[in-house]
């Protein structure tokens, strides 16, 4: 059985700040060294070239290294994913995992929150938006689950990943071995390793049957309504942290899902929330979550068709801003008017998660 889970969410006050993860490990609230999986906003670009990615995953992993006793290759070794962005009024944190000892755990045989880990297979350039890399996620999302203790795919709710996208230089290795690469827009392919790493989470889930090269991008229908995929230049690996609920671990917290249908569905964002297990009015407001959302997961993307809604929008033809950012601050507005709390992890790029032009949602709660 896995150990019950602590999880607590913190401002983050500046890029290089860490100091809400030391109160909590001095305040007793979780050890250093019980620390598991951290997933964020930080306040860079959100781009190929985003570097406060790296320099927040360097804060928080010497905050674990210096209040606990593992190694620093262990310490290198917990899953840290930061989604980088916090257009609009999002604002940076980070949502801390840690497990409990047993006598500090709260026994129930009711669902409660179950965290697992992997990793895949390496990632080669060329393998990035292909069959193979779906097959390797796959793999790492099975192994994850069993190490959440969760062996029914319908417990899962949040399964949230970091991938390597393409570089000039991962370009350079594939062709100076003779290899095709997908794309050689390196922005193009942030897209694209969240789409096809989506597409391997829904294969491993059982969402959907094994797509075909021809599917990645392209046959939108196909998604997974669990996935929040992100990529970046850290690895080169598929980082893959499976979240949902286990009878009989224990503990206080509890995870649902639901999806978006576009980009103003207040009701998706509800629905995820009374899936988590909070009962709410039938229209219920801010006030009625009573301080016990820990947080909110959400994935999006412009729609394709250029609309919302029937109206039409500018932000796939805007030259001068791109939609990533456009997007990422809608959402994140409507996000934070359900939640009242501007520290929503809103990540875009959505391709193949959840419906087109909408995006899948997760939600923590404290049942108490």
């Amino acid at each position: 059985m896995p150990a019950a889970i602590e999880v607590r969410k913190v401002p983050i006050h500046s890029v290089a700040d860490a100091s809400e993860l030391a109160k909590l490990i001095d305040d007793g609230v979780m050890e250093a060294d019980r620390v598991i999986a951290i997933i964020g906003k930080t306040e860079g670009n959100g781009g190929v070239n985003d570097y406060t990615r790296i320099i927040a995953d360097r804060a928080f992993r010497e905050v674990i290294a210096a209040k606990g006793s593992r190694s620093a290759e262990a310490v290198r070794e917990i899953p840290i994913v930061w989604s980088g962005g916090t257009d609009g009024v999002i604002s940076p944190h980070a949502t801390i995992f840690a497990t409990l000892p047993d006598d500090q755990v709260e026994k129930t045989d009711e669902p409660r929150l179950s965290v697992g880990f992997a990793m895949s297979e390496q990632l080669l350039p060329e393998e990035i938006g292909r069959t193979p890399m779906i097959e390797k996620v796959a793999d790492a999302v099975k192994v994850a689950m069993e190490r959440a203790g969760i062996t029914d795919p319908a417990d899962v709710h949040y399964v949230q990943t970091k991938t390597p996208l393409l570089t000039i230089n991962t370009i350079r290795d594939a062709k100076s071995r003779g290899k095709t690469v997908w794309t050689e827009h390196t922005h193009e392919s942030m897209d694209l390793s969240n789409g096809v790493t989506a597409l391997g989470i829904a294969v491993a889930l059982g969402e959907i049957e094994m797509p075909t090269d021809d599917d990645v991008m392209h046959s939108r229908e196909l998604y997974s309504a669990v996935a929040s995929c992100s990529s970046g230049v850290e690895l080169d690996q598929a980082q893959v942290v499976v979240v949902g609920n286990v009878r009989g671990v224990g503990g206080r917290y509890r995870i649902g899902h639901s999806v978006m249908d576009d980009a103003l569905d207040q009701d998706g964002i509800w629905d995820a929330i009374k899936n988590a297990g909070l009962e709410l009015p039938e229209r219920p407001r801010t006030a009625d979550l009573d301080g016990r959302l820990v947080n909110v997961f959400l994935k999006c993307e412009a729609s394709q068709d250029g609309e919302v809604r029937g109206r039409r929008n500018a932000m796939l033809d805007d030259s001068d801003v791109h939609w990533h950012r456009q997007i990422k601050a809608c959402v994140g507005g409507v996000t934070a008017a359900v939640t009242g709390d501007p520290a929503v992890f809103v990540s875009v790029s959505a391709a193949h998660q959840g419906p087109e032009g909408g995006g899948p949602v997760a939600a923590i709660v404290d049942m108490g």
